[in-house]
């Protein structure tokens, strides 16, 4: 979820609802906020927000049924996810694979730290910064090519 999301802050009661009742599911259930976390949105290819996975001994399986507190509990209770195809392998946040995207999310997000430190806090014009990005880009492909 991310906390500017509108689809996600309407679902936001339903799913601690659903969290509180985990006990009684004999279930964990989270929640992870891909602002804070670029590297799990990477791992788990989110695309759309939320996202909501059923994880059971390391195999994951995407829900995309209805958000509601009951079809919630009956895909669990009723072992509806039985019936859902997992996650293919190369595609499962635990491959090499969805480490490397994680990888780059994470990157993106130091790239996106240094533009904010250049241009907020040196008070670099936008422009340069990207001309900085851009000359960067250049000499790091030149000397990866050499």
């Amino acid at each position: 979820y991310a906390p500017w999301c509108p689809a996600c802050q309407q679902i936001e009661l339903i799913w601690e609802s659903f969290a509180r009742e985990s006990k009684h599911l004999d279930i964990t259930v989270g929640k992870v906020d891909v602002t804070q976390e670029p590297g799990l949105s990477g791992r788990f290819f989110v695309t759309t927000l939320p996202t909501i996975y059923h994880a059971n001994d390391g195999v994951f399986r995407r829900y995309r049924g209805s958000r509601t507190l009951e079809d919630l509990q009956g895909y669990v209770l009723e072992r509806k996810w039985e019936a859902v195809e997992p996650v293919a392998g190369w595609k499962s946040p635990s491959s090499i694979m969805m480490h490397g995207m994680a990888g780059l999310f994470h990157f993106s997000g130091w790239i996106r730290q240094i533009h904010s430190y250049l241009t907020g806090s040196l008070g670099i014009h936008v422009w340069i910064s990207y001309a900085i990005f851009i000359l960067a880009t250049l000499v790091i492909g030149l000397f990866l090519g050499l």
